[in-house]
This record gives C-alpha cells, sequence and structure tokens, in this order.
C-alpha cells in the first residue's frame, strides 16, 4: 500500500505543473476574464494612421490626374482636410460621381471641332443610359475611330474640288494611317493647295490684259508668299485689283465716245464691280449701237444735197460762183452782185456755170466789136 500510494503521489506531481501552465487562470492572472471571452492577442494597434496615409495618397494620385476637374481636385483637398471618414467617402463615393460628370463635360467639348459623324456619336452616347466605363470608353477609344471616319470623308471632298497637287496629296493620305489623315488636313492640304495656287497664279496673269493686277500677281510670286497669302490673294485681292483695271478700261472708253457709250460708261464707274464686268462685256456694245443708230438716222433726216428750202429753178439769187464754190453743201456768193446765196450741186450747177460763162462771153465780144467800129469811123473823118 505504502508503494502504491508513493506512486500516486509521483505522478501527480509530475503532472501539476503542466496543468498549471495550460490553465487559462495560471496563464493571465488573476482576474482574468472567463473562457470564451478572452481578447485576441494584438500588436500596437497602428492600423487607423496608416490607412489614412495611404488614402490621403490615393486622393492625391486621383486629382493629378490628366482627366481631374478642377471641381475633382477640390473636392479631394477638402477629403483631405475634413479627416480619414472623408477621405474614405471621396475614394469610395465621391470621386466616382465627381468623374462621371468630368467625362460628360469633357466628350460635350469635343462637338466644338467635331465633324457630323462625331457629333453623332456624342448626342446619342449622352442621350442615352451609360455609365463610368461607358463614357471612358468613348473618350478615349471611340472618338478617335470617328475623328478617322469623319477625317476621311473631309479628304475625299477636297479630292474631289482640289487641284493636282491637292487631289494627289489627299489620295495619298487616304491609304495612310489615321496620324496621315490628321496631318494632311492640319497642314499637308494647305501646302499642297499653295502649289495648285501658284500655278493658278500664273494662268491669270498669262489671260488678264490689265496692268495693275499683272503686276502684283508678278510681285507676289516673285517673293515668299505663305500658303495664306497665296489663298487670300486669290480669294480676295485679285478680285479687287481686276475692279481697279477694270475702272482705268472704262475711262479709257468712254473718253471721246458718243453719248450713249458716256452715259453707260459713267453709270458702270458709279456702280459696283459686277456692274463695270458687265459694261465691259456687253454694255459698252450696247452702248455703242445706240450711238451707230443715232447716227444713221440723223444721216437719213438730213436734207438731200441742193436742197436748201427752195426749188433749185428758183431765178431769186442765182448767179456765177467761183469752181471752189462747187463742192459740197458750202453756201457761195455770186460774183458781182451783193451777196444773195447760190447753192450749186451736182449736174445743175455745172450747166448754170456753162450758160453764164457763154453770156459773159457774148457780151464781151459785142463790146468789142462796138468799139472797134467806133475807131474805124474816127479814122475815116
Amino acid at each position: 500500500m505504502k508503494f502504491s500510494r508513493i506512486a500516486a503521489a509521483v505522478t501527480t506531481a509530475a503532472l501539476a505543473p503542466a496543468v498549471l501552465i495550460a490553465s487559462p487562470a495560471f496563464a493571465d492572472g488573476p482576474g482574468a476574464p472567463d473562457a470564451g471571452h478572452q481578447p485576441a492577442t494584438t500588436t500596437p494597434d497602428q492600423s487607423v494612421p496608416d490607412q489614412a496615409e495611404e488614402d490621403r495618397k490615393t486622393i492625391l494620385a486621383i486629382i493629378a490626374h490628366p482627366m481631374a476637374s478642377e471641381y475633382m481636385k477640390e473636392a479631394g483637398h477638402k477629403a483631405i482636410a475634413d479627416g480619414p471618414k472623408a477621405m474614405r467617402k471621396f475614394i469610395e463615393v465621391d470621386q466616382h460621381k465627381i468623374r462621371l460628370d468630368d467625362y460628360r463635360i469633357a466628350i460635350s467639348r469635343l462637338t466644338a471641332d467635331a465633324g457630323p459623324g462625331l457629333k453623332e456619336g456624342i448626342n446619342k452616347l449622352l442621350s442615352s443610359r451609360h455609365d463610368i466605363d461607358m463614357l471612358r470608353h468613348f473618350y478615349e477609344v471611340t472618338q478617335y475611330e470617328l475623328r478617322d471616319d469623319d477625317n476621311r470623308v473631309e479628304i475625299s471632298r477636297l479630292i474631289g474640288t482640289g487641284g493636282p497637287a491637292v487631289r494627289e496629296a489627299g489620295k495619298k493620305a487616304l491609304k495612310g494611317t489615321p496620324a496621315d489623315r490628321t496631318q494632311f488636313l492640319k497642314t499637308g492640304r494647305f501646302l499642297a493647295q499653295a502649289s495648285d495656287d501658284r500655278v493658278e497664279l500664273s494662268r491669270i496673269d498669262e489671260s488678264w490684259d490689265g496692268p495693275i493686277l499683272s503686276e502684283a500677281i508678278g510681285k507676289l510670286l516673285n517673293g515668299s508668299p505663305t500658303p495664306a497669302e497665296l489663298r487670300h490673294f486669290l480669294e480676295v485681292t485679285q478680285y479687287e485689283l481686276r475692279d481697279q483695271d477694270n475702272r482705268v478700261a472704262i475711262a479709257k472708253i468712254i473718253d471721246g465716245g458718243g453719248p450713249e457709250l458716256v452715259k453707260a460708261g459713267r453709270a458702270a464707274l458709279a456702280g459696283t464691280a459686277a456692274d463695270r464686268t458687265e459694261f465691259l462685256k456687253t454694255g459698252q456694245h450696247e452702248a455703242r449701237a445706240k450711238d451707230q443708230a443715232a447716227k444713221d438716222k440723223a444721216a437719213k433726216d438730213k436734207p438731200a444735197p441742193g436742197k436748201d428750202g427752195q426749188d433749185q429753178g428758183n431765178g431769186s439769187g442765182t448767179g456765177t460762183g467761183t469752181g471752189a464754190g462747187a463742192t459740197g453743201n458750202t453756201a457761195t456768193t455770186a460774183q458781182g452782185h451783193t451777196g444773195a446765196p447760190l447753192a450749186t450741186t451736182g449736174a445743175g450747177d455745172n450747166t448754170t456755170l456753162i450758160a453764164g460763162g457763154a453770156g459773159t462771153a457774148l457780151v464781151a465780144g459785142a463790146g468789142l466789136l462796138l468799139a472797134a467800129r467806133m475807131r474805124r469811123a474816127g479814122a475815116q473823118r
């Protein structure tokens, strides 16, 4: 019996330390909570400060994004100033609402320089249900696809209306990349147009007679004009200089012209550039025709030669005239009389002269014969 008791005591003594060490009461000391209510073992609490710092960095990254609007930046800075809870709310809620509005505004602004295809796409997107992912994809991808479609249409139009250089450069751009088409519309088209404009100005110079426009074209082409200067000359300046040349031409035409031509020319000079062009094209010829018709009528209404209001056979005022008075419709004075005019035209005038000359000769002969007889009678005495 003693041996058994001793063995039990030894066994109890050996197991007691292990049991005591494993016991919660032993581990936690007096006043420890009941089993099942012990707090979890933790390290010093640093989770809240760490999360706040991470949120602050996240917000700073959000407002530094190129797409961040001023409103997004203002809201982000306010959240940081208001503390951890405000930063959490900004990250989880506010930034998404603001970003949605920012994309809507950014997409709406694309219409300022958009072609018809892009405008239609924008209106369709914003007038339908959409989320942030749809807006982001449109802004980052779809808009460029629609822009390129619009660029293709515009380049095709320029090819149809442009000169040789524009057509060649435009066809090359259509076969290239979207960047090639954008570059053509931005600068390439104007360089090609400048080449065509130079050719057109040379053609105008060869076909135009006015000195003012021709001189200006020569001066322009011999300089270093920009594409914009060449285009402005063709679209504006050439017509101003054409009108100046037309004014000079009209002034020369009406100088010494008939009444109708002068009247029409002065009206054109007082009118518009189109009036002056029309005068040179048709108006001057119509006015000349009116002046010629007036001349023809005046000649027709003029008295016939030999008629001065009296019958040619009327003996009053007739007499002999000099040979110089026998041409044209000229009034002459008979020799030996006191001024009665004698109309001498046509065959009747020659007969009168011949008859008058014969009568004069006959009278002179009779006088000479009488004088001779008187001299002979005096001699016989």
